[in-house]
């Protein structure tokens, strides 16, 4: 009787799928770990596409913070943002 591990007096071609398997386990553990806990508490899917310091509100808010515009510009420029990033709840 033939079995697995002897086939023809060798284990046969079947034994070329096991380091396949163990490639493809590592494949998954390296890139689970990257999703979750390599790239911190967040996780991949809460990347911000803008970053809060350079976004255009952030930027108007600083410059007016520091003087380089008044009130009535900072309004102006916050509608025109508004209008054209379609920012909901803002200052109208």
């Amino acid at each position: 009787m033939q079995t697995l591990a002897n086939w023809d007096g060798g284990p046969g071609p079947w034994i070329l799928f096991f380091p396949l398997i163990w490639a493809a386990v590592v494949i998954g553990v390296v890139t689970l770990l990257r999703r979750t806990v390599w790239r911190g508490r967040r996780g991949p899917w809460a990347a911000d596409p803008c970053p809060s310091g350079d976004s255009p509100l952030a930027v108007l808010g600083r410059r007016f913070a520091s003087g380089e515009i008044d009130e009535d510009e900072y309004w102006r420029r916050l509608s025109v943002l508004d209008e054209q990033f379609g920012r909901k709840g803002g200052a109208s």
